[in-house]
């Protein structure tokens, strides 16, 4: 197994780039093997670790299809929608509450039931 050339923050040759700064390029890494790793140290922990892509090899990213954007929309209003009051809130629930704000504050006996415990 060869070993990563390793490079320290902000000392990256021209011609490689991280995730991020492909993706902000249009590009992705498009199955490529890291070219190199930087490392930013920080102060009595492990240095921060980036792997680096070679510019040149990666490939534009894939057009949003109608069916994905479709799909993306409904993932994000499943997740802005409360299973308690069944209401698009507009915000992301928070997983720790498993419900809206508004009806985790609210007492018990005010909400309805869970879709689950109605009588059929």
């Amino acid at each position: 197994m060869s070993t990563l050339p390793v490079y320290r923050w902000r000392l990256a040759p021209d011609g490689l780039a991280t995730r991020r700064q492909l993706r902000a390029l249009g590009l992705r890494p498009g199955g490529q093997d890291v070219a190199a790793q930087l490392e930013r140290p920080r102060r009595r922990r492990e240095p921060l670790v980036a792997y680096l892509y070679r510019v040149d090899r990666a490939c534009p990213v894939r057009p949003m299809t109608p069916a994905r954007g479709a799909a993306l929309a409904a993932a994000m209003a499943a997740r802005r929608t409360c299973p308690v009051c069944r209401q698009d809130r507009g915000y992301c629930i928070p997983r720790s509450l498993g419900m809206c704000v508004t009806c985790h504050d609210t007492p018990a006996a005010s909400l309805p039931p869970l879709e689950e415990n109605r009588v059929r």
